[in-house]
């Protein structure tokens, strides 16, 4: 494993336990060369999904991308980031026990919809403003009477 100090290609691990959700292993590794101490996490491989863009286009899916939207969405708000790291493994999880090579960004950002509204409504509002792309105030009012109306 590459010390991400000195970038010696040599380490050995110190200890191994397993993440506590249990899809993972973290390892402490400690570089033969310049003995920092550094970890690690082993995982499964996952079969690449790609997600279809309103364009057309496809990428792969990509949690990074999620978690930097629910955080953008949730900045200022009373959501912890554990909240926040739920909403992406719940959405992550669905889109791989999907079964599906190929899944739409509507879809996803749906599920990221119905999570935040549960979470927080102001959250939910911030994320369907981009989401939805709303183009004047006249639909992010309409949104807004939506969600007092289903409550």
């Amino acid at each position: 494993m590459l010390c991400p100090f000195c970038g010696h290609l040599e380490s050995k691990v110190v200890n191994s336990r397993q993440s506590p959700k249990g899809d993972a292993i973290r390892r402490r590794r400690e570089c033969l060369s310049c003995s920092h101490r550094f970890t690690t996490f082993e995982m499964v491989e996952k079969l690449p999904v790609m997600v279809v863009k309103r364009d057309g286009k496809r990428q792969s899916f990509d949690r990074q991308k999620i978690t930097n939207g629910l955080l953008r969405a949730c900045e200022k708000r009373p959501v912890s980031m554990e909240e926040i790291e739920r909403i992406v493994q719940q959405v992550e999880k669905n889109v791989y026990n999907n079964m599906e090579k190929e899944i739409s960004s509507l879809k996803i950002g749906e599920m990221i919809l119905k999570k935040l509204r549960e979470i927080d409504e102001v959250a939910y509002v911030r994320f369907a403003s981009v989401y939805r792309q709303f183009r004047d105030v006249s639909e992010f009012s309409h949104e807004v009477k939506v969600l007092m109306q289903t409550e």
